[in-house]
């Protein structure tokens, strides 16, 4: 530890969480690069040089990316714009297109149509935008749009006006006041770095599109990257056309504004969530309802089964065997209530991969909540998952081989049981991302999955995760048997006609987990769906706890409810009595399609959105059901080694 802090100390800085601070000297070229065209009104992301667009002269590259930005369909490229830093440039010619072609013609339409965004990124920064809304407050955007129409007649934004916001590297500060400013430690405290004097940090990039008319044989005569001519840009002013045959002019300005924007709060204007206040108390008072709620359920149940476990304790063995015929209630079911459920295999399977992906869950939004997950480092959220979802395979396979064992009373099958956890949830999500991935690959789009990402992807399944798998069954099925405090008859017992369906009563239980969820689950949804920035991870862990304290109630307090009726088969509603949130989810996400996505263009958008919600939502009821699940055998177990039994 004392070495690691000596480290430490002698460090020039770093930047937890986030990319590591670039300054620039005046003049110095600064990279402006473009990601793939998005759009919230389709689930189809493009690459930016699908359309007539200039390119650089130096060809196109593609960045290097990560797992998870290949997997969200990000495909990050260099672009034909050239900056300086702090070096302002009006009308700069970037290139004359050739005469668009009917095909081009048609794709602009459609794309503005589909109101397609294009989207900047400079110093890691996406380029914003901001509008006036009714209540003649600005709205921030991200991207710029590619055109517009008016009276059916399409419009092309050929011409951009970038505005830099910089701040002055301050010598005399040095790094460590520069970093320390954000939230949280960000930096450590180095001395000031005489050789950055005179630099500036990059700490907001802002984008406004104009369509103006350039006549293309004058621009011929003038050098790529060169003035041209000046031309007003404004709303009432004459914009570009689309139309065969047309040659269009692209040119932009750009200009510099120094800010007091200190560089680590340089992501606030993204990470600002609107309405603020309504999205505070929303899920406060959901906490306080459903914690109430959650309460009120848990001291019933505590006084009821001290009750019960007070008044079968205190009866004799004469007076047991004499009122055994005349009472009614849980200990009637003593033979029964360890029997082994029906389909007790998949029972097992479930489990394992609920824990696995609990597991993952639970590990990301800690980290991500501590600031690990930072919005500068694009794919860092999804690619975390995966890894811990592939390594969290010894848990799975540890908890499905133990639960079989508990069950089946040896260890025979132990393997089997571990291979289907390794390859039944995972073979899920490939079946419905593959389906889904030879949609976008028939639609030209980014986001599909590069062919060879699906054998990268394969190599990690079958290489890290099965393996640990494996491992984790052995490890769970040579662990000490779980003992069942009580012997199970060979007979069944018979179960007593209910007045009501049981099931019935375990669909309805998923609505309180529901409870917990469903406000912060319009944040995600609004996160994935409609393009937002979602970091608010420390709400999102309360709401984590606070549902698996709910599940456990749940389904612990309705395994106590069918066990007083004499329901013996426990195990799989115990599982679906918190996983039925799942259903309410689903049911969200439809009504969520409905209304706020009623605009999502075309049957593959629709496809897309239904397919990702399906794999989501099962993924939800896997969690849940084993949060449940678990707690319930605990209950169970513990319950009947807590009363004196003959």
């Amino acid at each position: 530890m004392l070495t690691l802090l000596g480290l430490l100390t002698c460090a020039q800085a770093f930047y937890l969480p986030g990319s590591y601070l670039t300054t620039y000297k005046r003049g110095k070229d600064l990279e402006v690069k473009v990601n793939a065209i998005t759009s919230f009104d389709s689930e189809l992301p493009y690459s930016y040089y699908s359309l007539p667009f200039c390119k650089p002269e130096e060809g196109v590259r593609k960045t290097r990316e990560n797992l998870g930005e290949l997997l969200m369909g990000d495909q990050i490229e260099n672009s034909p714009y050239k900056f300086q830093m702090n070096e302002n440039q009006t009308h700069v010619k970037v290139c004359v297109h050739d005469a668009l072609t009917e095909h081009d013609v048609k794709l602009l339409s459609q794309r503005i149509d589909d109101y397609y965004q294009v989207n900047f990124i400079l110093d890691n920064l996406p380029a914003s935008r901001y509008t006036w809304g009714s209540d003649n407050q600005s709205l921030r955007w991200t991207g710029a749009p590619i055109g517009l129409k008016i009276d059916s007649q399409y419009y092309l934004y050929n011409h951009l006006q970038f505005k830099v916001l910089i701040h002055k590297y301050d010598t005399e500060a040095g790094m460590g006041t520069i970093l320390g400013t954000g939230d949280g430690v960000d930096a450590v405290t180095a001395a000031p770095d005489k050789s950055l004097e005179g630099s500036f940090m990059v700490v907001g990039f802002e984008v406004t599109p104009c369509s103006i008319i350039r006549d293309a044989q004058a621009a011929d005569s003038v050098p790529n990257y060169q003035h041209l001519s000046e031309a007003q840009c404004n709303l009432e002013g004459h914009h570009q056309p689309i139309k065969v045959g047309e040659r269009i002019v692209y040119s932009y300005n750009v200009e510099y504004d120094l800010s007091d924007i200190r560089w680590p709060s340089r992501w606030d204007a993204y990470l600002k969530m609107e309405n603020a206040r309504v999205h505070w108390f929303s899920i406060l008072n959901s906490l306080m309802v459903i914690s109430f709620l959650a309460g009120i359920v848990f001291v019933i149940f505590l006084r009821t089964v001290r009750r019960d476990l007070t008044k079968y304790e205190e009866l004799d063995k004469e007076a047991q065997a004499q009122m055994t015929e005349e009472l009614s209630g849980w200990k009637l079911v003593v033979g029964d209530v360890f029997r082994a459920p029906r389909c007790s295999e998949l029972l097992c399977i479930v489990v394992g991969d609920g824990v696995q992906i609990t597991g993952m869950a639970i590990v990301t939004i800690v980290f991500a909540a501590l600031g690990f997950m930072s919005p500068a480092s694009r794919g860092m959220l999804l690619t975390g998952m995966v890894l811990l979802y592939l390594f969290l395979g010894i848990t799975a396979g540890y908890v499905a081989a133990r639960l079989w064992h508990a069950l089946k009373g040896n260890t025979a099958g132990w393997r089997s049981i571990a291979w289907k956890v390794a390859c039944f949830f995972p073979g899920i999500a490939f079946t419905i991302l593959t389906v889904l991935n030879f949609i976008l690959w028939a639609s030209d789009s980014t986001g599909a999955v590069p062919l060879y990402l699906f054998f990268i992807l394969l190599l990690l399944w079958f290489g890290i995760s099965v393996p640990l798998t494996l491992l984790g069954g052995y490890l769970g099925a040579h662990a000490e048997q779980i003992k069942f405090p009580v012997r199970t008859n060979q007979i069944p017992r018979e179960i007593p006609s209910q007045k009501y369906p049981s099931w019935l009563l375990v669909l309805g239980a998923g609505t309180l987990p529901f409870g917990t969820l469903f406000i912060e689950l319009f944040f995600i949804m609004s996160s994935l769906w409609m393009g937002q920035v979602y970091y608010v991870f420390g709400f999102l862990l309360v709401v984590l706890v606070l549902l698996v304290i709910v599940c456990t109630e749940v389904s612990v307090v309705l395994t106590y409810m069918h066990l007083c009726v004499e329901d013996y088969h426990w195990w799989w509603k115990a599982f679906f009595a918190s996983g039925s949130v799942a259903l309410y989810v689903f049911l969200y996400s439809i009504n969520y399609l409905v209304v706020d996505l009623r605009g999502l263009n075309g049957l593959v958008s629709i496809v897309l959105y239904l397919g990702y919600s399906i794999l989501m939502v099962i993924a939800i009821m896997f969690a849940t059901g084993t949060i449940g699940f678990l707690s319930s055998f605990y209950f169970v177990h513990y319950l009947f080694s807590s009363v004196k039994l003959d």
